[in-house]
């Protein structure tokens, strides 16, 4: 146990509710809530099995507080490696302040953030790729994220760390042993053993390597800029997306000054769309400002919806045709997608054409 002291905070978010959970851990955790703690069957908690759960009162000396469910975690069997006792009370915040003063009075402190987490790291029970998926399921919000923070969570990265390591101290062993009997008749390993076991570590990292990209993509959304000349539509492609007025529609060019952004989860992925000022020549000053964060949009874009009116394309479609070539000339690593929109203006022909 690296903490000699005994911290309490809420478990569950502040504010009021049906119920709250308010966890107290350290090597004083029992005997404090054993202290404040009335069994309705009269036992003493300190005595009880880990692992269950006691129904009671919470007691400020004759007056009670209110009527708990008390759970104990006995020794190192808990979240933070250490004695663990967790109050589930009502959820009101005056209910809630009482009691963690009462406890504060009895010898807790109040832990700071991500202390639970810190001591569960510090005591063994997660490595620190483990500490970091707690606060990314935490904020998980869509199944591709979720699905990631659970695999982390329960060692799938450090089973891939704790591979790679091993297959680095083959390798490194080999080395040692080639090097320390170089002028010995002797071989431990043939060049082909050597070049294999190089090519699996490679293998190895940028596997690694890659699915930080992806996971990193997938946790804070796939982004996708929206980008064109002014006035093709995508503000409205915006608001169509999100099902929402959340970007301002005028018939008059260059509305659209600042990039606006919104999140939407499509079958189970996030992705995060970003409106921006149509691209053209201008003096405006305010315009060209937008135009420019544009580009630094597309500059970290995933994907890039790219917007033509079809009466210009029609008019026009080589010199669209070539500016498409441009942009993926331009951004060759991102995923281009062309969208003609206001085909509904085209005529029959011209919609087939």
């Amino acid at each position: 146990m690296i903490y000699q002291d005994t911290i309490v905070a809420l478990a569950t978010p502040s504010g009021a509710g049906a119920i709250a959970v308010i966890r107290i851990s350290g090597n004083q955790a029992l005997s404090i809530a054993s202290s404040v703690f009335q069994s309705v069957s009269g036992k003493n908690l300190e005595k009880q099995k880990t692992h269950t759960v006691h129904l009671g009162h919470i007691m400020d000396e004759a007056k009670i507080l209110d009527q708990v469910l008390v759970t104990i975690f006995k020794g190192t069997n808990s979240y933070t490696g250490e004695p663990t006792v967790e109050i589930s009370c009502h959820g009101s915040v005056f209910i809630q302040q009482q009691i963690i003063q009462l406890l504060l009075r009895k010898g807790c402190r109040i832990a700071q953030a991500g202390e639970f987490t810190l001591r569960a790291f510090l005591n063994g029970k997660l490595d620190l790729s483990q500490a970091e998926a707690v606060a990314d399921l935490i904020s998980s919000d869509n199944e591709a994220s979720h699905q990631i923070a659970m695999q982390q969570m329960r060692g799938g990265f450090s089973n891939e760390i704790a591979k790679l390591r091993e297959e680095l101290l083959n390798f490194a062993s080999l080395i040692e042993l080639e090097l320390d009997f170089a002028e010995e008749d002797v071989e431990f390993a043939d060049r082909s053993q050597f070049s294999d076991l190089v090519n699996r570590i490679e293998f190895v990292l940028r596997r690694l390597i890659d699915s930080f990209a992806v996971g990193n993509v997938i946790k804070n959304g796939i982004p996708v800029a929206i980008v064109g000349e002014p006035n093709v539509g995508k503000s409205t492609l915006l608001n169509a997306l999100l099902n929402e007025e959340r970007a301002i529609v005028s018939d008059i060019a260059g509305t659209t000054r600042d990039t606006i952004e919104d999140e939407l989860v499509i079958e189970g992925i996030g992705f995060r769309f970003i409106d921006t000022a149509g691209i053209r020549e201008t003096k405006d000053v305010v315009e060209s400002i937008g135009i420019q964060k544009t580009f630094e949009k597309i500059d970290q874009a995933q994907v890039v919806l790219y917007l033509f009116e079809s009466l210009k394309f029609e008019a026009s479609g080589v010199h669209y045709l070539n500016e498409i070539e441009q942009v993926k000339n331009k951004y060759p690593l991102k995923t281009l997608l062309v969208v003609i929109n206001k085909v509904d203006l085209l005529s029959d022909e011209a919609l087939l054409n």
